[in-house]
C-alpha cells in the first residue's frame, strides 16, 4: 500500500551525541518502502534485479559525466571511469559459468516477478502555486529533481501526476535541457524550469527542476512520478543547487542535515536535523571524501570474526537496494560464506545456502560494527536450497577500491547526512 496523504509532522531535533548535528526544528516526511527483489513467496525476482543493475550502472555513468563536466576528472576516485551505456538486453544474458540447472532457476525467477509489489523509498512533494502533489523517490545517489510534464504523451507517463506550467503562477522557463540516458536507447529528458517546491513544511522558491517530456521505459511501470536527488551539486546535470542545498541557502531549514530511517514500517526522511525518536545512542560520524557523492573512507567488511576487506571507499546511496563492490573483492568476501557460488557473473550475483543465511556480515569505519540482518542480506531463493545475497560484484565505474551501499545496508542503521560538516553518520535504530 502507498501513502495516501502528505502527512507532515514536526519534531524537536535534539543532538543525541557530540556529533555535529545542530539543534532546531526539523520536518519529518513519512514514506513507503521499496519491496526489493523477493516475491511474496520468497523467490528472487531475477529480471527486476537485473533492471536495477542496469539502472544503477547508467545512473552513475551519468553522475560521473556530470562530475567531470562540473568539477573536472581530477575529482574522480582512483580508477574511476565513465562506463558505456548498459542495456538490459545484454546484462540479462548470463555467461556459461552457471550450470543448466541454475539457468533454469533464473528463468523461474523471471516468471515469478510480481510487478505490483514494486515500491520505493518514496513520499510526497508539492510543486507550483497553487501546489500540485507528486510521489517522489528520494535519492542520495543523485542531485537533480525531475517529474513528468503534461507534454509527455508516451505511455510510460500514463497514470503519473504531471507538471503543467500553465497551471502555476510561480514557474519560470530557463534555457537548456535536462537529459539522463538509460539503457536500451531510452532516456529521461525535458526542458529546465524553476518553481516553488515544498517537501513537508520545507518550501523553496525558484528551485531548478525538469518537467520531462520523455520518460525511460525503466520508469514507466513504477508507481513513483519522479526523483528528488539529495547528493552534492557537483553531480547535477542541471548545474544548479539541489533542493536541500537551496533550502539551507534560503533559510527554509536551519540545519543542513537530513536523515533516513528505512524500515518495514515507520520509514521517514527527516529534513533539518535528526529525529531522536528514531535512534538510540551516539551518532558515529565520518568525513565525506568524495567530490559529489556521500562517500566515506576507511571501511572494512567482515563475516563474523573474519575481515575480508579493509581500507576501501564507500558511497551511501538510498536509490538502490543492492550493495556493490569491485568483483574481485566481492569474490573474496563470498569465500567466507560456506556453500556460496557465482549465480550470474554478468551482474555479479552470488548464491548461498538458504538454510544458513548469514547474520554476521558487517561494515565498519573504525568504530562500531554495523551488521546487516539476515533478512536484509537475503534477496530470495533461486532453488529449494540456494538464495541470493545482497552484495554483488559489479564495476559501476566509481573506482577500483570503491563500494556502493544501497538500502540493504541502510535499513540496518539510522543514516545521517550533513552538508554543514560534510559528514555521514550512523546510529542504532530504536
Amino acid at each position: 500500500m502507498f501513502v495516501k496523504s502528505s502527512l507532515v509532522t514536526l519534531a524537536l531535533v535534539l543532538s543525541a551525541t557530540a556529533s555535529p548535528v545542530v539543534e532546531g526544528m526539523g520536518t519529518s516526511i513519512p514514506f513507503e518502502k521499496r519491496s526489493g527483489f523477493t516475491t511474496h513467496d520468497g523467490w528472487f525476482e531475477y529480471g527486476k534485479a537485473v533492471q536495477q543493475v542496469v539502472r544503477d550502472v547508467n545512473k552513475h555513468r551519468n553522475n560521473l559525466a556530470n562530475l567531470e563536466r562540473n568539477s573536472g576528472r581530477h575529482s574522480f576516485n582512483q580508477g574511476a571511469h565513465i562506463r558505456p551505456v548498459a542495456n538490459f538486453s545484454e546484462m540479462q544474458q548470463s555467461d556459461t559459468s552457471d550450470d543448466d540447472d541454475n539457468y533454469n532457476e533464473k528463468r523461474q525467477g523471471v516468471a515469478l516477478t510480481d510487478e505490483s509489489s514494486d515500491q520505493y523509498w518514496a513520499g510526497y512533494i508539492q510543486i507550483g502555486t497553487p501546489s500540485k502533489k507528486f510521489y517522489i523517490d528520494f535519492d542520495t545517489g543523485s542531485s537533480d529533481l525531475w517529474v513528468p510534464s503534461i507534454n509527455c504523451t508516451s505511455s510510460y507517463c500514463s497514470g503519473k501526476d504531471k507538471y503543467n506550467q500553465s497551471a502555476t503562477s510561480t514557474d519560470s522557463k530557463k534555457s537548456g535541457t535536462f537529459t539522463i540516458q538509460y539503457g536500451d536507447g531510452s532516456k529521461v529528458s525535458g526542458p529546465v524550469f524553476t518553481d516553488t517546491v515544498a517537501v513537508g513544511t520545507v518550501s523553496v522558491k525558484n528551485q531548478y527542476f525538469s518537467p520531462v517530456n520523455t520518460l525511460s521505459s525503466m520508469f514507466g511501470g513504477e508507481k513513483m512520478d519522479g526523483i528528488l536527488g539529495l547528493a552534492y551539486p557537483a553531480l547535477s546535470n542541471l548545474r544548479q543547487p539541489p533542493f536541500f542545498n537551496s533550502a539551507k541557502t534560503q533559510g527554509a531549514v536551519k540545519s543542513g542535515v537530513f536523515a533516513f530511517k528505512l524500515a518495514k514500517s515507520g520509514s521517514e526522511l527527516f529534513l533539518g536535523g535528526t529525529n531522536s525518536a528514531m535512534f538510540t545512542g551516539a551518532i558515529e560520524t565520518h568525513a565525506v571524501t568524495g567530490s559529489g557523492f556521500w562517500q566515506i573512507a576507511g571501511a572494512s567488511l567482515s563475516v563474523g570474526s573474519n575481515t575480508t576487506q579493509t581500507g576501501f571507499q564507500t558511497i551511501i546511496d538510498s536509490g538502490t537496494t543492492i550493495i556493490y563492490g569491485p568483483p574481485s573483492q566481492v569474490a573474496t568476501f563470498y569465500q567466507s560464506i560456506p556453500g556460496s557460488k557465482v549465480y550470474d557473473s554478468n551482474n555479479g550475483f552470488y548464491s548461498f545456502p538458504c538454510a544458513s543465511v548469514p547474520s554476521n556480515v558487517a561494515f565498519s569505519w573504525g568504530g562500531k560494527q554495523w551488521n546487516i540482518s539476515a533478512a536484509n542480506f537475503n534477496f530470495g531463493k533461486v532453488s529449494s536450497t540456494q538464495c541470493i545475497g545482497a552484495i554483488a560484484g559489479q564495476d559501476l565505474g566509481l573506482g577500483t577500491n570503491t563500494w556502493l551501499l544501497g538500502d540493504s545496508f541502510m535499513k540496518n542503521v539510522y543514516s545521517v547526512f550533513s552538508f554543514d560538516q560534510n559528514t555521514v553518520g550512523f546510529a542504532t535504530l530504536k
